[in-house]
Parts: structure tokens; sequence; C-alpha cells
């Protein structure tokens, strides 16, 4: 019984490979008001996006939640930002960006486009095409 179960196991960790995307990142994206964001990508489809509120004198987005996951085309995924006027502290839109990602070691790069809604939920902007260029922060 015992090596059965040790047989088990060993069969079973080999299933739980750790994603390639799973770590945090430092990723330019050219297109955005302010290129520089950092990334988190966590084992169980959660990700995290931040980035210098500097990039819109005239709003004030909040840090990006999102979802990903692993798939045959490379690593697909979306996140949500909120944004508000930063005189009136009223809100202005939810951004949803897409994106489609691809990891090489320790660099990514991909593709994805942002699309903008009002508080009603209707489309405000957008699709606004992106890129992503990343790096792996390594300690």
């Amino acid at each position: 019984m015992t090596a059965g179960l040790l047989a088990v196991w060993t069969f079973c960790t080999g299933c739980h490979r750790v994603p390639p995307i799973v770590g945090t990142w430092i990723v330019k994206t050219p297109e955005a008001p302010f290129p520089w964001h950092m990334f988190t990508f966590h084992a169980d489809g959660t990700m995290l996006q931040s980035n210098p509120d500097a990039g819109d004198p005239g709003t004030s987005d909040s840090s990006g939640l999102g979802a990903w996951t692993q798939t045959t085309d490379g690593i697909k995924g979306k996140f949500v930002e909120v944004t508000a006027d930063r005189v009136t502290r009223q809100f202005v839109s939810r951004g949803e960006i897409s994106f489609l990602l691809h990891v090489n070691g320790d660099s990514m790069n991909g593709a994805g486009s942002a699309v903008f809604y009002d508080s009603e939920g209707r489309q405000a902007r957008g699709p606004l095409k992106a890129t992503f260029e990343g790096r792996r922060v390594a300690p």
C-alpha cells in the first residue's frame, strides 16, 4: 500500500508544474499613458497590474486586477482598472485590458487591447491596441 501511495504522489506532483508566467514582471507598454508597469501572475490564475499614477494629469486609475489562463496560443487574460477624475473624484471609466502573452525564459511579449466603459456599462472608448514587452523580476 505504501509503495502504491508513493507512486500516486509522485505521478500527481508532476502534474502541478508552475506555468512559466507565474512571478513578477516589469512590463513596457508604449501605447499606455505611462509606459512602465508591474505585473504579478499567481499560480491560481489571478494577476495584478500596477503603474505610477502620473500617466494622465486629469484622471487617476486603480491598480488592475484580473485573471489569466494558459492556452495553446499563450497566456490569455484580462485585467480591469477603475478611473476617477482627479478634481471631482467622480467615476470616469472602467477599463478592461485583454492580452495574449508569450513567455521565453525570463522575457515575455505580446499584444492586447483596451476597452473603456462608462458608469452605465456602455462602451466609451476602444478598442485601443497595446503591445507588451517584459522581463522577469528575479532575486
